[in-house]
């Protein structure tokens, strides 16, 4: 796997409808930006070896990062994948949606549910959300957030963004009713 670089950070809301957010909301972001080991060899029909070969390892230099950026308890996650011009989505796709790459953050963040992604094609400095939920019960509405991500100078043609997101809680001043008031 041939890593250009590796971008992490966290963003802390303070206030929010001007009003204070206490504590204040973390969430965290670590990206990972590689070629693409798909890239340049035509429309590949088995893009399970290279699943196979790449996708946990990914997971889990990832997975222990994004635990440690965000130096809390994990209530929310997501997963995105950002794929060159010269990439297929699909290409993303098959790193992320596969237990061998989720697995990890999951087992990190004790988590149950499904870990919502975000996967695109696009040009270096694109801008992309990572979608998060709650950890363990996807209907609770306050932990439907995302966060905004771009890197100025990826991905280049032949790379893939992988990255990880979480959050320490739900939106700020959250306060829709729950789901369960619906039914």
């Amino acid at each position: 796997m041939n890593i250009r670089k590796i971008v992490s950070y966290t963003e802390d809301v303070l206030t929010e409808g001007g009003r204070p957010v206490d504590p204040r909301a973390r969430t965290a972001v670590v990206l990972a930006v590689l070629q693409n080991p798909w890239a340049g060899r035509g429309f590949v029909e088995d893009l399970a070896p290279g699943i196979e070969e790449f996708a946990s390892p990914l997971g889990a230099l990832l997975a222990p990062r994004v635990v440690e950026a965000l130096g809390e308890p994990i209530e929310a996650y997501g997963k995105a994948a950002v794929v060159g011009l010269d990439g297929e989505v699909e290409h993303g796709s098959a790193l992320i949606h596969t237990l061998k790459f989720g697995d990890h953050f999951r087992q990190a963040a004790s988590a149950t549910t499904l870990l919502p992604a975000v996967e695109k094609r696009a040009a270096a400095g694109t801008t992309f959300d990572i979608p998060l939920k709650h950890i363990t019960d996807a209907t609770i509405r306050s932990h439907h957030q995302s966060i905004e991500v771009r890197l100025a100078d990826a991905p280049r043609a032949d790379e893939i963004v992988v990255g990880l997101a979480a959050a320490a809680q739900g939106r700020p001043q959250a306060r829709l009713a729950p789901l369960s008031s619906e039914r």
